[in-house]
């Protein structure tokens, strides 16, 4: 969401081509943190992340599931609706691991109706185990508009020796009649530009390449390699006011790593993951199944080119949570720090 205003752009834009092209301009701007090669966290089952406090937007994200593990989101301001189903799929190929995004990502423009649906390329990490770690995401991204048919493909360019083609970005708006509308180019790693094409895919006379996005400058000599905008999301300036206790940011593991207590990241990290365990044996000791809050599990199967899908929904309760909230006149003094992080099925005493 680094770079969300390029879908309200979208929204905005009469133009069903260009409309397009600030959507997948949008798609690319995301892979810029890439090349960040530090693990994250693996998420715990019901974890959630709420954002309040850019460009207008209200987005929530939920683990549904731990093995294989599943994330959704669903994300929405005055222009778009976003809303994405993850689930990752590895292949580990000796020093390298090769990751395929099983998942299925929609994003809706308010003004127009006009749905987008998104398939982005795999993503390769090398030097796993020897060398320097560095990823890269070669192939193909199609955004397909299911309204009206036409499409953007995208090619990025596999990194060659020395580096060479590595970041380069090119391809086309089509028209429903897979006419090229529109030239595509750029780094994924520094902007992407546009410009209107004839039939053959050369620059229209007349026209000049425009570019539509940039990243924006990052901090220099960042211990943990972020953006303004990583700093942004991980502090609590975006946090809604009675934030709940399941977000990503009241986890002990994480904020000691911000606070730079190695030590205790490491053993609160294992200490939240044999909760998890402890939750999954009384789960099974129930015969109960773990069943996602703010999101339901559809009978839709989404195909994608790594395997069938099954699609969770938005099911608005946090809409209804939010707006009870909102409306509240009780003052909260709550010291947000102080929430003890609790994404548990049976409540933090599950382990014991």
């Amino acid at each position: 969401m680094e770079y969300c205003e390029l879908l309200d752009k979208a929204d905005e834009c009469e133009d069903p081509y260009m409309r397009m092209a600030y959507a997948a301009a949008w798609a690319v701007s995301v892979y810029f943190a890439f090349q960040r090669t530090w693990k994250p966290f693996n998420p715990i089952l019901g974890e959630t992340y709420e954002m309040v406090n850019h460009q207008g937007i209200t987005f929530l994200a939920e683990q549904v599931s731990h093995h294989p593990p599943m994330g959704v989101a669903h994300c929405e301001n005055e222009h778009f609706t976003y809303d994405i189903t993850s689930k990752l799929k590895t292949k580990f190929l000796g020093n390298s691991v090769e990751v395929y995004p099983v998942g299925r990502t929609r994003v809706t423009l308010k003004k127009s109706g006009i749905v987008f649906d998104l398939v982005p390329p795999l993503t390769k990490i090398n030097n796993l185990i020897f060398g320097r770690t560095w990823i890269d995401s070669p192939g193909e991204m199609v955004m397909t508009n299911l309204t009206t048919g036409d499409k953007v493909v995208l090619y990025f360019q596999p990194c060659g020796w020395f580096g060479a083609g590595r970041y380069e970005v090119d391809g086309y708006v089509y028209s429903a009649q897979e006419e090229p509308k529109i030239m595509i180019t750029g780094k994924w790693n520094t902007s992407m530009s546009c410009q209107p094409c004839d039939q053959e895919g050369e620059p229209l006379p007349g026209t000049e390449l425009k570019e539509i996005w940039r990243l924006a400058p990052t901090p220099k000599n960042d211990k943990y390699q972020y953006t303004h905008f990583a700093h942004k999301i991980n502090s609590f300036d975006t946090a809604p006011k009675k934030l709940l206790p399941s977000d990503s940011r009241l986890r002990p593991d994480r904020y000691a790593l911000e606070m730079g207590d190695m030590s205790k990241s490491s053993s609160e990290k294992s200490r939240l993951e044999e909760q998890q365990r402890a939750e999954k044996r009384v789960r099974e000791a129930k015969g109960e199944q773990f069943t996602p809050k703010w999101f339901n599990l559809t009978d839709a199967v989404s195909p994608t080119p790594w395997g069938d899908l099954e699609v969770y929904e938005y099911n608005g309760k946090y809409t209804e949570h939010r707006a009870a909230i909102d409306s509240s006149n009780v003052a909260d003094e709550t010291d947000i720090t102080s929430i003890e992080f609790n994404p548990w099925q049976y409540g933090s005493s599950s382990s014991q």
